[in-house]
């Protein structure tokens, strides 16, 4: 693709996502009716549905030809990235924050080209922040650039962001969990959570933390948020200090590579739960 399809493609995925984000808005606070999926942390509503089938008919009728991945509709496209442009969708990242009007809830538009991000954009309805980036030219929140933080020069000086709450509920996941929280805890400044891959990637993109590792997440989890923190200057890895394969379920980000590397070191498991 070139730069003028790209920038057709950005524009369409910020519209589409301040449109889909409205109606979320609009949905909170209303009864919901929740299924679970996978596990008891794994949920869906009536407005993930909804959202998901208003974006996919809207770049379905600008982009008949490109394919598409979304967390509802898993199984339903081919499997796995191709050289194609595919549209990567995560309708609400953090439905449990949805579920219980918890504000950290966001779009995630995300399209790829050769199997890698070239578009990323990911939109918080609550806080109307919207992160946007194209390859190679940066990022940005709310039209203005952003970047990672710049003098953090170890771990121990880092605020990180992560999810202690495994994807599996059985006690060997728990246990590794809670043992992967507790070294980084020991090793860090100080540990927050927000409970959405999308948006804890994003704040490593803005600067406000330095780190950021899960396991047992989604290829639609990161892929537009990971886009936003390479183009903000931080890098995204597998969590053993590798590359990322944005199929595999697992990943990490950091303000740099040396940071990267020092929570590589310090995670106790690497979980595997193998790949979208």
């Amino acid at each position: 693709m070139d730069k003028d399809e790209l920038f057709l493609c950005e524009q369409l995925a910020i519209r589409v996502a301040i449109e889909a984000g409205a109606m979320i808005k609009t949905a909170s606070g209303r009864h919901k009716e929740v299924t679970q999926k996978d596990s008891i942390v794994d949920l869906v509503t009536e407005t993930d549905k909804s959202v998901e089938s208003y974006i996919f008919s809207e770049f379905r009728r600008h982009f008949p030809k490109h394919r598409f991945i979304g967390e509802e509709s898993r199984g339903k496209d081919e499997r796995g990235l191709t050289p194609e442009p595919t549209w990567i969708i995560d309708p609400i990242d953090g439905t449990m924050n949805f579920i219980h009007n918890f504000p950290y809830t966001c779009v995630s538009i995300g399209l790829t080209v050769d199997r890698e991000p070239v578009i990323g954009v990911v939109y918080n309805p609550f806080l109307d922040k919207l992160y946007t980036a194209r390859k190679g030219l940066g990022a940005k929140c709310n039209g203005a650039p952003i970047h990672v933080r710049q003098n953090c020069q170890s771990l121990s000086d880092a605020l990180m962001i992560g999810d202690p709450n495994p994807a599996k509920r059985d006690r060997d996941h728990q246990r590794a969990a809670l043992q992967n929280l507790e070294a980084i805890v020991k090793s860090c400044k100080s540990v927050r959570c927000m409970g959405t891959a999308a948006l804890q990637l994003c704040y490593v993109a803005e600067g406000c933390c330095d780190g950021n590792w899960g396991y047992g997440i989604h290829v639609w989890d990161i892929v537009a948020a990971g886009l936003i923190v390479q183009e903000a200057g931080g890098v995204v890895l597998d969590p053993s200090g590798g590359p990322i394969d944005w199929m595999n379920r697992r990943y990490l980000v950091a303000c740099s590579q040396v940071i990267g590397q020092q929570i590589s070191q310090t995670l106790r498991v690497h979980l595997d739960f193998g790949k979208d």
